[in-house]
């Protein structure tokens, strides 16, 4: 009886160590093979061009691009795309965007190899993979309205303690406009005030203090 076509994967990560270690790992297995590896957003989109993987085992930080853009991209050309986003990043909006995107799992680094060959394995079988841990963090989220990505431009700003008319000068808009966009942040999020809007910011992965 002939065995089975092995699961092949492209590894995207940008520390050359942790994707040597993970080519080295997964190619114990027999029913894996690592047919290519990127360290960036352009080669990540080009090897999967080139070989079409099974799975696409995905870092979150990335020179070029982050992989929630490239899961993203990935997904807008070829739909049925299967990506495992594999990352030390576990924040709720990470991980809300990532599935979002299209990702079909979510891991973090910090995982047993065991959990990660079970997630691949599951991946590409066209299930989804998510740990418990992470799905209760994301269960928050369901039905909630999104933050845009110009209500979160305000939002880094309230949080460097710049006030309205420093916020309206710095993205080129008014102050009623600021206004506004802090309104419906602190709707969405369900705070009163921005030291609240702060802390929740940073709690979602929203925003980082630098």
């Amino acid at each position: 009886m002939p065995k089975p076509k092995p699961i092949r994967i492209l590894v995207v990560d940008d520390h050359h160590v942790v994707r040597s270690g993970l080519v080295a790992s997964l190619g114990l297995e027999d029913d894996m093979a690592v047919v290519a590896e990127a360290g960036n957003a352009e080669d990540a989109v080009a090897e999967f061009r080139r070989r079409e993987p099974d799975v696409v085992l995905m870092d979150l930080r990335l020179p070029g691009n982050n992989g929630i853009a490239i899961t993203a991209e990935l997904r807008r050309e070829w739909p049925d795309a299967r990506v495992l986003m594999f990352t030390t990043f576990d924040s709720e909006e990470d991980i809300y965007r990532a599935m979002q995107a299209g990702a079909r799992g979510y891991l973090l680094k910090s995982a047993p190899r065991e959990e990660l060959l079970a997630a691949i394995r599951t991946v590409a079988a066209g299930e989804r993979h998510l740990p418990p841990a992470l799905a209760q963090r994301l269960a928050g989220r369901v039905g909630s309205p999104d933050v845009s990505e110009r209500e979160r431009e305000v939002l880094q700003l309230i949080a460097r303690g710049k006030a309205n008319k420093e916020i309206a000068a710095s993205l080129g808009i008014s102050e009623e406009t600021v206004k506004r966009h802090a309104s419906n942040l602190f709707v969405k999020m369900g705070v009163a005030d921005r030291a609240q809007a702060t802390s929740e910011g940073i709690r979602r992965g929203l925003i980082q203090l630098e």
